[in-house]
């Protein structure tokens, strides 16, 4: 859950004063990282992961506030639709054993969340895109409560100037196409987003790494095969985001405009460079004033919130953005890494972070980065192809040309993540724990995206329509999920 807005109307003054606080936010921002005493201490990690909440039937209930008053945690907050919950991690290191703790913790918030939503007649399910989901599910009245999101929607349209059109080609030839006057859609897409700290002299090569690694790393973790009874993408929840949250009309699209939601248009050399660019290219959506002096705060020794800076920040949705915040009297920068799905079980939630973590370490540390190795459009290009055909994509990397992502993963990815989690003091015992879930991942080919798609063909063709074919595996997948075994060794249906 993002910041919240005291109010959804401002004048054209405010609008004037917040683009000159963003401004001045910015100008002390590149203070701080010449001058500042950023945290720059030990590396540390964390998780928000998005839930869906299911009524009886297995469709979308909108029922969070009920079931946030029975679980009674502040880590599971409400998201976009009532219909979404969001659990957030508290941040820590991954030495040791700490991965196995993460998925202990997990599983056991988790599951005490679920029995809370059970007294409300509820289920919660983790994944990219509930395959019960339908164009129904998604008016105005699905909003969570907080202004935040009804300030933003209306924001987002009255930006651009008219509803929403979603079109999204699947890759078997079936194709979503619909209006929306809002963007309740983009409640469809619930995520795994994975934080990492690190300093600002590093940030560079970490968000340049994390950049290089999304394509093979979305196509590894597809789970968001249907949307609205079609199969689309294996990772839908990309495109449809996308489209959800685009501010622009066909004629600022034609124009080159740049779009809300991206992937990026270059390597960086600063984490200035990112935020310089919200300033330049994107208007104002929430232009709510603070009154901090942003300067006089600095110059007392404290660390100012650059509250203006960061809530723009927040209405520009990079796969994977850049983040300055303050804990404990302390700024520090995050990379956010907003690729993966949620799901499908706790294991595999884990095993995702660690292949991450330990990739991303050994990518941004080597003497001759992938990115001095590859164009940033071959970059952006992975990603598309990695979300669009999942496992069946071909992906650039230098030395190898076109690979596919299993390929990839075994042959150069996976020696890279064992080594990278070495590096960061990761215990044997969990590095052999999670990147043998990945390992298995690759060699099956079997990701969630996969296992869906194949299950819902194989009830098809025993007779099903898709609607049924649908809840069917949407029942085998929860219960497949509860029993906390990594996806690639779920068993389809007999023929």
């Amino acid at each position: 859950m993002g910041q919240e807005v005291g109010g959804g109307e401002w004048s054209n003054q405010q609008r004037q004063q917040y683009r000159e606080k963003v401004s001045q936010n910015l100008d002390v921002f590149e203070r701080m990282l010449s001058v500042a005493s950023f945290d720059a201490g030990d590396m540390t990690t964390g998780m928000e992961m998005e839930l869906y909440l299911l009524d009886e039937g297995l469709h979308p209930s909108i029922r969070n506030k009920e079931v946030l008053e029975a679980i009674g945690d502040e880590s599971f907050q409400s998201e976009l639709a009532k219909f979404n919950l969001e659990l957030n991690v508290d941040p820590r290191s991954i030495e040791g054993d700490e991965l196995q703790r993460l998925e202990r913790d997990l599983t056991a918030a988790l599951q005490r969340a679920d029995a809370a939503a059970g007294t409300q007649g509820c289920r919660l399910l983790a994944v990219g895109t509930c395959p019960t989901i339908m164009q129904q599910d998604f008016g105005r009245d699905s909003f969570s409560e907080a202004r935040r999101y009804t300030a933003l929607n209306d924001a987002i349209m009255r930006a651009r100037g008219e509803d929403m059109f979603i079109d999204i080609h699947g890759v078997t030839g079936e194709r979503l196409t619909m209006y929306a006057d809002s963007i309740a859609p983009e409640s469809a897409c619930t995520s795994t987003q994975l934080h990492l700290q690190v300093a600002p002299h590093e940030f560079a090569a970490y968000w340049n790494a994390a950049q290089a690694l999304a394509g093979p790393q979305v196509a590894l973790g597809a789970n968001s095969p249907f949307v609205c009874g079609k199969q689309l993408w294996h990772e839908t929840r990309i495109p449809l985001y996308t489209q959800s949250a685009d501010t622009r009309s066909i004629e600022l699209v034609n124009q080159g405009v740049r779009p809300r939601v991206g992937f990026g248009d270059r390597w960086i050399t600063s984490i200035f460079d990112l935020f310089e660019d919200n300033v330049r290219y994107y208007p104002a959506l929430l232009p709510e004033v603070s009154d901090e002096d942003p300067v006089a705060v600095l110059e007392s020794g404290a660390p100012p919130e650059l509250a203006e800076l960061r809530l723009h920040n927040g209405t520009i949705y990079r796969w994977n953005r850049p983040i300055y915040d303050t804990a404990g009297g302390r700024p520090h920068l995050r990379v956010e890494n907003r690729v993966l799905p949620a799901g499908p079980s706790v294991v595999d939630v884990v095993a995702n972070a660690a292949f991450y973590y330990g990739a991303l370490r050994f990518l941004a540390t080597e003497d001759r980065p992938v990115w001095t190795q590859m164009s940033f459009s071959a970059a952006k290009t992975n990603f598309r192809d990695g979300a669009r055909d999942g496992m069946q994509a071909r992906l650039y990397w230098p030395s190898h040309s076109s690979v596919s992502p299993d390929e990839l993963v075994l042959r150069t990815l996976l020696p890279m993540a064992e080594e990278g989690l070495s590096t960061w003091g990761v215990g044997r015992e969990a590095r052999d724990r999670y990147l043998s879930v990945i390992e298995g991942r690759a060699k099956s080919r079997q990701n969630g995206a996969t296992w869906q798609i194949e299950t819902v063909r194989v009830l098809q063709d025993k007779g099903l329509d898709r609607a049924d074919a649908l809840h069917e595996m949407l029942a085998r997948y929860l219960d497949n999920a509860a029993s906390g075994q990594a996806v690639h060794t779920w068993a389809l249906p007999a023929r």
